[in-house]
């Protein structure tokens, strides 16, 4: 059962990644350019203090931080415990896929995702009182991000969609830790 779903996730791999061309290349591999969002993040973190106070904000600073701690650290624990290797690192498949700058490490899951997606659900969930769509827009951006790691053959579609439902998970529960961590320490 498990070859299966694995040699499923190579073919689906293949097929996704082989939708590209070199004309689109530019731009997914600016996508997947973490440094592409910052501004994005800027923005972003601006509407999120705009209406706290210098506790709101400290906790909010705190939080954030505890959350990219805690997605980074468990997609690596995740990645150096399963020990899959990337699609363009891995014999038998990188020869079929279009690639970007492979390093020859472990793919899963999908640290891109994961964090894009807890960013998405994390921002969303606090901005909803003010933008209710905004988590939307996000979750897609999340997803575009995502994607961008297939087209590159940096992941598998599994190591994606793992990474995008851990996001999930650390973008909510970090969003319930704030909600307890303001309740406690900056509302009177």
């Amino acid at each position: 059962m498990l070859d299966q779903l694995v040699e499923l996730d190579k073919t689906f791999l293949i097929f996704l990644n082989n939708l590209g061309s070199p004309s689109w290349d530019s731009l997914w591999l600016l996508v997947t350019n973490k440094l592409t969002f910052i501004p994005l993040y800027m923005v972003l973190l601006y509407l999120m203090c705009r209406p706290l106070n210098k506790k709101g904000i400290a906790v909010l600073i705190i939080t954030i931080g505890l959350m990219i701690l805690f997605t980074d650290q468990v997609t690596n624990l995740f990645k150096l415990s399963f020990e899959r290797l990337r699609p363009c690192s891995q014999e038998g498949v990188f020869e079929l896929i279009r690639q970007g700058k492979c390093r020859a490490t472990y793919g899963f899951f999908s640290g891109h995702s994961s964090n894009s997606m807890a960013t998405a659900i994390f921002v969303g969930l606090m901005l909803r009182p003010l933008y209710n769509k905004l988590i939307t827009i996000l979750i897609v951006w999340s997803i575009t991000v995502a994607y961008s790691r297939i087209y590159l053959g940096l992941h598998y579609p599994l190591d994606v969609l793992c990474g995008l439902s851990f996001g999930v998970f650390s973008g909510y529960l970090y969003y319930r830790v704030y909600q307890e961590l303001s309740a406690r320490f900056v509302q009177v």
